[in-house]
C-alpha cells in the first residue's frame, strides 16, 4: 500500500480536473516518430521464484567482482562516481586503500567507505509522487524541503534516480541499486519518460511537428518522441508528451522556443513504471516484475 506522509506535502497547483485523469484516455490529436527499438540482451537473471541472482550481497563467497561495480550496485551512485571514489582513496579493502579496477569478494573482503563499513542490505526500489516545490538534491544549504525527506530513514541510504525541477511534480525512482540507476539515466538506453504537461495558448499542428522533428538547445539538439494532444481550453493545451533523454528543465526549454509557458508539469511515467493512483508525497515499493522490466526496457 501507498505510504503517505502530510507534514510534508507542498499545496497541489491548480488545473484543469482533465489534467489529473490517467494518460488512458482519448487523445484527440497523435503525432510520433516511428523507431525501430533495439534488442538487448536482458540485463536481468532471475531464478524460479522471480528474484534477481545480482543482488548486491546475495553473492556467493568466491566470485570475483570489480569494486566500482560493487559500489555502484550497493548504492554510491554511478560506476563512474564509485570509481572518483576509488581515485580519492576513500575506499578500503580490508584494511588497505583500494586500487581502481582491483577485484573484491564481497563475502569474504571487509569493505570500507569513508571509514564506514558496508552494512549488507538488500536492493530497495521505490515509486514516490513529488510535489511541486522540492527539491531533487541530497543537501540544500537553505534547508529547502527536498525529495528525500518523504521517504523513512529505515529504508537506509536511497538515492534518486534522475532528476525534476522544483516546479515540476510527478514519478521520481529511488533505489540503493547504483547499476540500474546509470541504465535509466544514461541517454544512451534510451529510457522513454512521459510527461503531462499543460501550456499556455493554443498548441498548433505546426508547433508539434516542430517538437518532434526536433531544435537545438545550448548543449545540443532535442527532440521529442512522441505528442499527444489530450485537450483543448479557451487559454490552454495538455498534452502528454514522451521523451528518451534527460536535459536540464528540456521540456519547459522546448516550449519557450515555441512561444508557450509550462503552467504544469507533471512525469506520469519512467519506462514502464507508471505514476497510477499515487498522490502527491506518496511512495510505494516496486514490484519485482516492474524491477525486471527496468532493466530490460
Amino acid at each position: 500500500m501507498p505510504k503517505r506522509y502530510s507534514k510534508h506535502i507542498a499545496k497541489k497547483p491548480t488545473s484543469p480536473k482533465s489534467f489529473r485523469h490517467s494518460a488512458s484516455g482519448n487523445a484527440a490529436k497523435t503525432v510520433s516518430n516511428k523507431t525501430v527499438p533495439r534488442r538487448t540482451k536482458p540485463a536481468v537473471q532471475t531464478n524460479d521464484s522471480g528474484n534477481r541472482r545480482n543482488s548486491v550481497f546475495a553473492k556467493e563467497s568466491g566470485e570475483q567482482h570489480r569494486l566500482q561495480k560493487f559500489l555502484a550496485l550497493a548504492g554510491f551512485g554511478s560506476r563512474r562516481q564509485c570509481e572518483e571514489l576509488i581515485e580519492q582513496g576513500r575506499v578500503e579493502v580490508d584494511g588497505s586503500v583500494a586500487r581502481l579496477g582491483c577485484k573484491i569478494d564481497p563475502v569474504r573482503n571487509e569493505i570500507k567507505v569513508d571509514g564506514e563499513r558496508l552494512k549488507k542490505t538488500q536492493p530497495v526500489y521505490l515509486a514516490l509522487f513529488k510535489p511541486k516545490g522540492y527539491l531533487c538534491t541530497n543537501h540544500d544549504q537553505q534547508g529547502r524541503a527536498r525529495t528525500l525527506d518523504l521517504i523513512p530513514q529505515k529504508l537506509g541510504r536511497l538515492f534518486l534516480i534522475g532528476r525534476l525541477d522544483r516546479d515540476s511534480e510527478g514519478l521520481i525512482l529511488l533505489s540503493n541499486d547504483g547499476a540500474l540507476s546509470e541504465r535509466l539515466t544514461h541517454p544512451r538506453y534510451g529510457v522513454s519518460k512521459v510527461y503531462r504537461v499543460q501550456v499556455a495558448g493554443e498548441l498548433t499542428q505546426s508547433s508539434v511537428n516542430q517538437l518532434c522533428k526536433g531544435m537545438y538547445l545550448a548543449e545540443g539538439f532535442a527532440k521529442v518522441s512522441g505528442v499527444v494532444i489530450k485537450g483543448q481550453y479557451k487559454h490552454s493545451t495538455i498534452l502528454d508528451m514522451t521523451l528518451s533523454e534527460g536535459k536540464n528543465r528540456e521540456v519547459r526549454r522546448l516550449f519557450a522556443r515555441l512561444g508557450h509557458k509550462v503552467l504544469t508539469l507533471i512525469r506520469i511515467a519512467v519506462g514502464p513504471v507508471k505514476l497510477g493512483k499515487l498522490t502527491p508525497g506518496e511512495w510505494r515499493h516496486l514490484t519485482q516484475q516492474e524491477v525486471n522490466q527496468l532493466y530490460n526496457s
